[in-house]
C-alpha cells in the first residue's frame, strides 16, 4: 500500500526556498510514497513544477475567523488518510493542524504529542538549514543531497538581457523597512560597476528600480515582470547578485548565482542568511551604514 505523507510549508520565500534541500531529503528517504505539500498561493506553482510533489495544495493558511475555509481545510486534510507529515513550517498555526489531520499519523515537529519530535533546545538558535536538518534527523531521515535545481529555469529571451550584468534586489519586505539598504546606494553601485545591472522585484518595488535607474540609466528594469521561475532563469544567467535579506536575494544563490546578500539590524545571518556555493555576507547596524565602497570591494570592484 502506498504511503501518504503531508509535508507543511507556508512562510516566506526566503523560508521556502530554504526547504528545497529538506525536500528533496524527504523524497529521497520516500521514493515510492505519495506526497502532498501544504502550502500557499504564492508557491504552489513553483512546488508543482518540482520533483519533490505528487499534489500540492494551495490552502494552507485560511484566516481563522474564516469558519468556512478552515473547515475545507481540516476536512480535507482528515479525509486524506495521512500516514506521516513532516511539518517544517514548526509555527503555532501548523502544529494545530495536528488535530485536523488526526492523531493515528506520524509526526515531525515540535506539535504536543508528535511521535518524531523535534526536542532541541537551541533549536530557534540555529539557522534554519541546520534546524530542519536537526528536525528530520530525529524523524529517521539522514541523508541531505543537494537538491538539483535544474527544473528551476525559464525562457527569458523577451527580456533581452546583456551577456554579463549584475542583478540587483533592492527590496525586502515592506513591513520591515531596515531590512532594505537604500535605493540610491544601489544606484551609484550601478553606476561604479564594469557590467550593466538588471533590476528585479515585485510590482510595488518599480520606485526603487526608477531611482537606481535615475543614477545608472543603463539599468534594465524588470520589476514586476517576472514570476519565481523567470527570476531564478535571470539569477541563472547573471555574473553575480547583490540583494537585501530578501526572498529573491535566497534564491539566486540557491540556484548558484555568486552572491552578495545585505544585512542590517532587523534580521541575523547567523540565523537566516542565504546558503549557495558562492555567497558573501555584508553587515552593518543600521543597514544604511554600509558604504557602497564597501559592497564594491566584497566583488573586486
Amino acid at each position: 500500500m502506498t504511503q501518504r505523507i503531508l509535508v507543511i510549508k507556508l512562510a516566506a520565500l526566503g523560508d521556502f526556498v530554504q526547504a528545497f534541500g529538506p525536500f528533496a531529503a524527504i523524497r529521497r528517504h520516500h521514493p515510492d510514497a505519495e506526497i502532498t505539500l501544504l502550502t500557499t498561493r504564492l508557491f504552489a506553482t513553483l512546488a508543482a513544477d518540482s520533483p519533490w510533489f505528487d499534489r500540492v495544495w494551495s490552502d494552507g493558511r485560511p484566516n481563522w475567523w474564516n469558519l468556512a475555509a478552515v473547515l475545507h481545510l481540516a476536512r480535507r486534510l482528515r479525509g486524506a488518510g495521512f500516514d506521516r507529515v513532516y511539518d517544517l513550517q514548526t509555527s503555532g498555526r501548523s502544529s494545530r493542524y495536528r488535530m485536523f489531520v488526526g492523531r493515528r499519523a506520524a509526526w515531525s515537529g515540535i506539535a504536543r504529542g508528535a511521535s518524531h519530535p523535534d526536542t532541541n533546545p537551541r533549536r530557534d538558535h540555529l539557522h534554519t538549514v541546520d534546524r530542519q536538518h536537526g528536525q528530520l534527523i530525529a524523524a529517521g531521515i539522514t541523508e541531505f543531497p543537494e537538491p538539483d535545481l535544474g527544473w528551476l529555469d525559464s525562457d527569458v529571451s523577451a527580456f533581452g538581457l546583456p551577456p554579463c550584468f549584475t542583478l540587483l534586489l533592492p527590496g525586502a519586505s515592506a513591513e520591515r523597512p531596515g531590512k532594505r539598504w537604500p535605493a540610491g546606494r544601489f544606484g551609484a553601485l550601478a553606476g561604479r560597476l564594469d557590467m550593466p545591472s538588471v533590476v528585479c522585484g515585485i510590482a510595488s518595488e518599480a520606485p526603487l528600480a526608477e531611482e537606481i535607474r535615475r543614477l545608472a540609466p543603463q539599468t534594465i528594469d524588470l520589476t514586476g515582470r517576472t514570476d519565481l521561475r523567470q527570476l531564478a532563469a535571470v539569477a541563472r544567467r547573471a555574473s553575480l547578485a547583490i540583494g537585501n535579506d530578501s526572498g529573491p536575494t535566497h534564491l539566486a544563490a540557491a540556484i548558484g548565482c555568486p552572491t552578495v546578500a545585505l544585512f542590517g539590524s532587523e534580521s541575523d545571518p547567523a540565523l537566516c542568511a542565504p546558503r549557495g556555493p558562492t555567497v558573501t555576507i555584508l553587515r552593518r547596524q543600521p543597514i544604511s551604514e554600509l558604504s557602497v565602497d564597501e559592497v564594491l570591494q566584497s566583488v573586486g570592484g
